[in-house]
């Protein structure tokens, strides 16, 4: 699981990349090297520039996700597509080392995503205690915190079957983010704040019982997420400010959009379906509005899970062998 290794690093690391969260909701569910390290730059709309670099465990070269980053360059994320015998493996990039892989799996799982870290070495994702065939599994969140993990599954009288909970993200005063899935096949969003145990809803003000998933908070404590737009029934991403204002966030002409990190900045980042069903990566922020940006080995099959405050964006694509790769994205001042 954890190291004094890990812990050192991130003591002695200078401050370089923040918060994001990150989320599998995408997904069905000791150190080692990085196979490849691929560089090239694409151009967003608003005249931000990225460096690219292709991040997979070498446990698995088939199928890697990485799904949030911290102020560190810490690197949250699992291998494995969660296929039956293929299950999901979690685990931790140290800063600045994006040749090791620390393994962190929930105690007992069969499966495990880390989706989500801050900066007091606090992580979280969800686990399962199953690998099924038909990808059909429990799912349950979890907080770990250094080396010491809880489950924290949201308290409903009326879950789906089996369990559906995950924890997506998490900030820097300890409170999580994720969402739960009821009897009926309907996603809440909610928050849960890990120092007092205690859960709170997170809803669309406009359309309380609507389907939503909140997947990333940062340390204003705004939400970003997904949830079915009440007008057309069009699934679009969403944020959410503290005192209530509610964005709903739509790439133009995109059949789909989903909002999965959010920076101290506000800005978010996440994936859209264009009309043909490619996927894309985004950034967008109140002022520049929507940016495309995707990985350029992965053109049309790019996802954006986590943005920091220095505006890195970590996520994943599928190549031309059909292989998942993670893939880390640094802006070019």
């Amino acid at each position: 699981m954890r190291s004094s290794t890990r812990n050192a690093r991130r003591r002695n690391a200078r401050r370089v990349a923040a918060t994001a969260v990150a989320s599998g909701l995408l997904a069905t569910g000791a150190l080692a090297l990085t196979t490849s390290a691929a560089s090239a730059a694409t151009l967003s709309h608003h005249g931000t520039s990225y460096s690219f670099q292709t991040i997979d465990n070498p446990k698995d070269l088939t199928f890697n996700q990485l799904l949030g980053i911290n102020d560190f360059g810490e690197i949250a994320g699992y291998f494995g597509s969660g296929a039956a015998g293929h299950p999901n493996k979690g685990y931790v990039i140290p800063p600045f080392s994006h040749h090791y892989f620390i393994n962190e799996n929930f105690p007992g799982s069969v499966q495990t995503q880390v989706t989500g870290l801050n900066n007091r070495g606090i992580t979280v994702g969800f686990w399962s205690s199953m690998n099924n065939a038909n990808q059909v599994n429990d799912n349950h969140g979890f907080v770990d915190t250094g080396g010491h993990f809880r489950t924290a599954d949201f308290p409903t009288g009326a879950p789906a079957t089996p369990p559906v909970d995950q924890l997506l993200g998490v900030n820097d005063s300890n409170v999580a983010i994720g969402f739960y899935t009821d009897a009926n096949g309907t996603n809440h969003g909610y928050e849960y704040n890990i120092r007092t145990n205690q859960f709170s809803t997170v809803v669309d003000p406009n359309a309380p019982s609507a389907s939503l998933t909140a997947a990333a908070i940062n340390d204003e404590g705004h939400v970003a997420g997904v949830y079915t737009n009440p007008a057309n029934g069009v699934t679009d991403g969403f944020l959410l400010t503290r005192h209530g204002q509610f964005t709903d966030l739509a790439v133009p002409g995109a059949a789909s959009t989903m909002a999965l990190g959010v920076n101290n900045r506000d800005e978010v980042a996440g994936v859209y379906a264009d009309a043909a069903g490619n996927m894309h990566g985004f950034t967008w922020t109140a002022r520049h509005g929507f940016s495309t940006v995707d990985d350029p080995n992965g053109m049309t099959t790019t996802t954006i899970n986590g943005v920091n405050d220095f505006g890195q964006v970590v996520g994943f694509y599928v190549d031309s062998a059909g292989n998942t790769d993670g893939f880390l994205a640094t802006p070019q001042h």
